[in-house]
C-alpha cells in the first residue's frame, strides 16, 4: 500500500510539472479595431457606437449617439467597463493611467480618457478624429460614458459633464 501511494505521488508530481505554463496557453489577440455599445443609463434613450482604429498618426475615434437632448454632451473613456449601476456610477472615474489634470482632447497634458464635448443636432452626435494619446491596448474593457451636460474642460477631477446618460464597454472589434 505504501509503494501505491508513493508511486501515485510521484505521478502527481511529475504531471504538474508537465502542465505548460499559463502564459504559454493564453496569447494576447493582435487587434487594431475596438467598439463599444452605448446603452442609456439614469432615463434616457441614448444609444450609440462608438469605434477605435488604431493608425500611424494615432486613434481613430468615429461615434454616433443617438437620443441626446440638448446641444454639447461630456464624452470620456472611465476606468471601469462596469454599466451596471443604472446611473453608470459603476463605469468610475476617467481613465487617468498618468494622473494628469482634466482637460480637453487637444491639451498635451490630461486624462487619456478626455475625450472633450461631442455635439448633437436634432439628438444625434457624430464625432470623428484622430486622437495622439488614446493606446488602444489600454482601453480594451473599459467604459465609455455620455453625460447629461457640456464638460467644461477645465473642473477637476472630471469637467462638471452632469450625470450619466449612456454607456458601453469596449472591446476588441473584429475587423
Amino acid at each position: 500500500m505504501k509503494k501505491l501511494i508513493t508511486l501515485f505521488t510521484a505521478i502527481i508530481i511529475i504531471g504538474a510539472c508537465a502542465q505548460p505554463n499559463v502564459e504559454e496557453i493564453i496569447e494576447s489577440p493582435e487587434f487594431d479595431h475596438a467598439v463599444a455599445v452605448v446603452h442609456p443609463k439614469n432615463g434616457s434613450d441614448v444609444t450609440g457606437m462608438v469605434h477605435f482604429e488604431k493608425t500611424e498618426s494615432g486613434v481613430l475615434v468615429k461615434a454616433e449617439i443617438n437620443g441626446l437632448t440638448g446641444t454639447k454632451h461630456g464624452f470620456h473613456i472611465h476606468q471601469f467597463g462596469d454599466c451596471t449601476a443604472d446611473d453608470g456610477t459603476s463605469a468610475g472615474g476617467h481613465f487617468n493611467p498618468n494622473e494628469n489634470m482634466h482637460a480637453g482632447p487637444e491639451a498635451m497634458d490630461r486624462h487619456m480618457g478626455d475625450l472633450g464635448n461631442i455635439t448633437a443636432e436634432n439628438g444625434t452626435a457624430l464625432l470623428e478624429y484622430v486622437d495622439d494619446t488614446i493606446n488602444l491596448e489600454q482601453i480594451i474593457g473599459r467604459g465609455v460614458i455620455v453625460h447629461g451636460g457640456e464638460d467644461d474642460l477645465e473642473s477637476q477631477p472630471s469637467g462638471a459633464a452632469g450625470p450619466r446618460i449612456g454607456c458601453g464597454v469596449i472591446g476588441i472589434q473584429e475587423n
